[in-house]
């Protein structure tokens, strides 16, 4: 399941400078976590996104789980 979700996550230098996207529509992942992250419902995104499907969201959120998946995080400089 989790493969079938990921592969409506697409990455394209032609579409929002090569941010992860979903389906190749101007979706960046990034936007699909900050407005859950921001309180919004899914419903309330597939309102506001209306080329946005349930499983795209899922799919989002499988991205980013992929993502933190990793053995060690280095603190960064700044």
């Amino acid at each position: 399941m989790e493969n079938n979700l990921l592969q409506r996550i697409t990455i394209n230098p032609e579409i929002c400078h090569g941010k992860p996207c979903i389906r190749g529509l101007r979706y960046p992942v990034e936007l699909i976590l900050e407005l859950l992250s921001s309180g919004m419902t899914a419903d309330e995104i597939l309102a506001d996104y209306e080329d946005l499907e349930q499983a795209d969201i899922f799919a989002a959120l499988a991205f980013a789980t992929r993502l933190t998946q990793v053995k060690s995080i280095y603190k960064v400089a700044q």
